[in-house]
């Protein structure tokens, strides 16, 4: 009886999905020609919890004719920021049975752009992603070229941003694919960034965690403010990357840190034989180029890549914790109890 009820409940889990994609999923992620109005915003993408890319939504910006790699060189190239430092362009990934954090080293910007512009060498991968606002923070000689915030989707959240986040880096760099608990105006200045999105609704199919617990922490590692842990199941042992004076990189425990809950799929190359329930999950790509904003909506699994040298600013709006938030968690509990995923 117990395990016909278990059956029935991993059945309509299954199937919620299909139905989902159906409703309110779209095939690609649509494209406005100009900004919406805050309740256009509001009642056609927030709600509905919808991506989409946003086009001259960045015109007005200096940015958009002036960031370049010398530009930037010139406005800020002795200002040292937070580089994640890597040795294979994954920062914030699972590998074997670790969770594993970016060796982060202070350097001028200067040196970083030298690597991009093929002038210098460092070992491993650099991306500046350090983000908890690392723009007004760490490069505050950028903030007259754009905009503090995004008017209108501001005044259609009720609030300003909680991060302004600044991202420059190596075309190797690659977003390990996770989801946040922000509204994320994500905003390409020069070059292109490349999205794998799944909606909430694919979660029964993406491998992650067990039951939660909820705790704060300051920042992101590994899901802004609001970080869910498992008690058990899909843990892993936090781990940094250190780079040593010979140029190899190391992982070294975080022996005061609690195990985190992380995705170990790599949706570009998923490893069916292990997670079979992923090949139903349904992924929507798309390209963001410079000039364009994604509206990426709280709770979206994604799964980042750029071109070399891509420069781009995000705005992070923490999320409203209404009924969406109540019906992801409720889905996502039924997930992890049935073991479905």
């Amino acid at each position: 009886m117990a395990e016909a009820a278990l059956d029935a409940v991993r059945r309509e889990l299954r199937e919620f999905p299909a139905a989902v994609r159906e409703l309110n999923v779209p095939l690609a992620v649509p494209y406005l020609d100009q900004p919406p109005t805050p309740l256009h915003f509001y009642r056609d993408w927030v709600c509905p919890n919808r991506p989409c890319i946003i086009r001259h939504a960045l015109q007005h910006w200096p940015a958009l004719q002036k960031w370049s790699l010398p530009y930037l060189r010139a406005a800020a190239g002795s200002t040292e920021v937070s580089v994640a430092v890597t040795p294979d362009g994954y920062a914030d990934a699972v590998r074997g049975d670790r969770f594993v954090m970016p060796a982060e080293r202070r350097l001028p910007l200067s040196c970083v752009l030298d690597v991009l512009e093929g002038r210098a060498q460092h070992p491993g991968v650099l991306y500046v992603q350090k983000q908890c606002s690392n723009l007004p923070t760490e490069l505050p000689q950028l903030l007259s070229d754009l905009e503090p915030h995004v008017p209108w989707a501001s005044e259609a959240l009720g609030k300003m941003p909680d991060a302004v986040n600044f991202w420059l880096g190596e075309a190797a760099a690659v977003t390990s694919l996770h989801k946040d608990h922000y509204e994320n105006l994500y905003c390409v200045v020069s070059g292109e960034k490349h999205f794998l999105l799944h909606p909430p609704s694919d979660r029964p199919f993406i491998p992650y965690g067990n039951k939660q617990v909820a705790v704060l922490t300051n920042c992101r590692p590994p899901e802004g403010p609001h970080t869910f842990l498992p008690l058990d199941s899909e843990m892993y042992t936090p781990a940094t990357y250190q780079l040593t004076e010979e140029g190899s990189f190391k992982m070294v425990d975080e022996e005061a840190m609690e195990k985190v809950p992380w995705i170990p799929l790599d949706p570009l190359a998923p490893d069916l034989a292990r997670y079979p329930s992923y090949s139903q999950a349904r992924a929507l790509r798309c390209t963001v180029r410079a000039g364009e904003m994604l509206y990426l909506p709280a709770l979206w699994f994604h799964h980042v890549r750029q071109s070399h040298g891509c420069i781009a600013v995000n705005f992070w709006y923490d999320m409203e914790y209404d009924l969406k938030y109540s019906y992801f968690q409720l889905l996502d509990s039924l997930t992890k109890a049935s073991g479905l995923a």
